[in-house]
């Protein structure tokens, strides 16, 4: 997201989960690979507003040069050593496995690289629940925080695989703080269901999914087009009467392509900041992109540092 769009709009709302995140202990941070200024330096800044402790992983003399290059101070990071990207991945699920994390975040390498270490079947991250990825979008136009998923991990997602994207982003919203029961949109290009648009067949047994439980937390309504599930006057004007209509929290995207589309178009033409974080996996993935603003990697940070923080609390104790 473009740098600029930070200073275009009140910064209240990724403020106040930075400040959150800062009132709660460091989550110790599994970062790979992060052998470029920025991916280093966000790593550094998220460390500094203590609300990560970073675990640095990746060649370690490229690590050094690049802090040396930047006038950025490693001399308080833990250096696990990695002979290239691939490697880095693989030594940082390891460390997760080991207990050394409670979050992964991503660095200078492709986010394909990172991710076939998370989904490897064989020592990855997998869970029970599909991996999906949500990003928390800070959009000036709108009252509130919002979440857009997915747009970044399943291309063309099944119903049950919506189930999994949906759920994720539910217990996010509850569990980092952002408040309780979100109203969720499910996306289509029109608010009736047709037989020619398969995406509003999905949005309407989705919800009833959630009528019998099988989707909890959150209130569901779809489909609805985007104008419809942003805008209560637009909803009104099509007759739709919701909980959800007009006052969405989450916005379930038809596939990756046009969630991703979405996403950029609500940065560029919007000014929105973007935080992106990758749920299902045994720990919150952080995952960003080199044209983010420094505001919204911290926030991404923060926001899986709260959702870490969540997970640990509810965790169940082991007696002696």
């Amino acid at each position: 997201m473009s740098p600029d769009a930070a200073a275009t709009h009140s910064p209240s709302k990724y403020d106040r989960l930075i400040a959150a995140a800062r009132a709660i202990p460091p989550a110790p941070t599994v970062v790979v690979h992060p052998c470029d200024e920025t991916s280093l330096r966000g790593a550094l800044d998220s460390a500094a507003a203590g609300i990560i402790r970073p675990v640095l992983v990746g060649p370690e003399r490229k690590i050094r040069d690049t802090a040396a290059k930047f006038d950025l101070d490693i001399s308080r990071c833990e250096i696990v050593d990695a002979v290239h990207s691939d490697d880095a991945a693989a030594k940082g699920v390891e460390l997760i496995h080991a207990a050394r994390g409670e979050l992964l975040m991503k660095g200078s390498l492709h986010t394909d690289e990172l991710m076939r270490a998370v989904t490897a079947k064989v020592g990855g991250l997998r869970t029970d629940r599909r991996i999906s990825h949500v990003f928390v979008m800070d959009v000036p136009a709108y009252a509130e925080t919002i979440f857009v998923t997915d747009a970044a991990i399943n291309i063309f997602p099944d119903l049950d695989a919506k189930r999994d994207i949906i759920q994720n982003a539910i217990d996010l919203y509850n569990q980092a703080g952002f408040g309780q029961s979100p109203r969720i949109a499910i996306l289509s290009a029109v608010e009736t269901v047709t037989s020619k648009i398969p995406s509003t067949i999905e949005a309407a047994a989705l919800c009833k999914m959630a009528d019998r439980g099988q989707i909890t937390g959150g209130v569901l309504d779809g489909p609805l087009a985007f104008d419809n599930a942003i805008d209560v006057e637009s909803a009104r004007i099509k007759g739709i009467k919701s909980e959800v209509a007009g006052r969405a929290q989450i916005l379930v995207v038809p596939d990756l392509e046009s969630g991703n589309m979405l996403a950029k178009n609500l940065a560029y033409f919007a000014k929105a900041d973007g935080a992106g974080i990758v749920l299902g996996a045994r720990v919150p993935v952080v995952l960003t992109s080199r044209a983010d603003s420094a505001r919204a990697r911290m926030a991404s940070c923060a926001v899986a540092a709260l959702y870490a923080n969540a997970r640990r609390q509810k965790a169940p104790t082991i007696a002696a």
